[in-house]
């Protein structure tokens, strides 16, 4: 899989995918990041991408010229392209799933006050929000959903770091308490089914601490 990042801020990124699971993903090649400076495709020598925006308001707004530029330059047959923005549809495990299964993703982080509506109607595939808060940009969103797709992908998390039991991988699945060593400690115990060896019973705890 690739996944390719259109923002105005290429930095935000260096930290992030340089640690952990996602990391080690990249350099088995099992998945592929591109992060891409939409300034490359900006106007005149500043390099401009964004502008007022019309019927008066605050703010400057990212341009539906220079993201069609971007788009004509990355997109290809298999492409999804998607925009992040708070007006989307709710991102869900389901929905990371989904886009797993994916060869080619293109995410467009906004910025500033916004993006030029057009980009959702005609330019964008669909458009995704992770909450109902608001942040300075799409950068971290971006973030949020490259992380949760390339750790769903095969061969990337191991045995010790298996989905299979993850919150969120069912409708109304939350994963279970977990405890380990010390057995107690400023007198907080473990619990006792945990320690009885009854296969039977600690799944049976296990399912009724995860609302399955």
């Amino acid at each position: 899989m690739k996944i390719e990042i259109l923002t105005l801020f290429p930095g935000m990124f260096e930290g992030p995918f340089g640690e952990s699971i996602i990391k080690r993903a990249l350099e088995k090649g099992l998945a592929e990041i591109a992060i891409h400076d939409l300034r490359k495709w900006g106007e005149g020598e500043r390099r401009n991408v964004d502008d007022r925006p019309y019927g008066g308001g605050p703010g400057m707004i990212l341009r539906v010229d220079i993201v069609d530029a971007a788009l004509k330059d990355l997109r290809k047959k298999n492409s999804r392209v998607i925009l992040l923005d708070a007006t989307g549809e709710r991102y869900t495990q389901k929905k990371a799933r989904a886009l797993s299964e994916l060869d080619h993703i293109i995410l467009i982080a906004g910025h500033y006050e916004g993006v030029d509506h057009r980009v959702h109607e005609h330019l964008a595939d669909e458009v995704i929000s992770i909450g109902d808060f608001v942040l300075t940009g799409g950068e971290i969103a971006a973030m949020a959903i490259a992380d949760s797709v390339v750790r769903l992908l095969p061969g990337v998390l191991g045995k010790d770091e298996s989905s299979v039991e993850e919150s969120h991988m069912e409708e109304g699945y939350l994963e279970y308490p977990q405890y380990t060593r010390p057995e107690e400690y400023k007198g907080l115990s473990v619990p006792e089914i945990l320690l009885s060896g009854d296969h039977k019973k600690i799944n049976e705890w296990k399912k009724k601490g995860s609302g399955r």
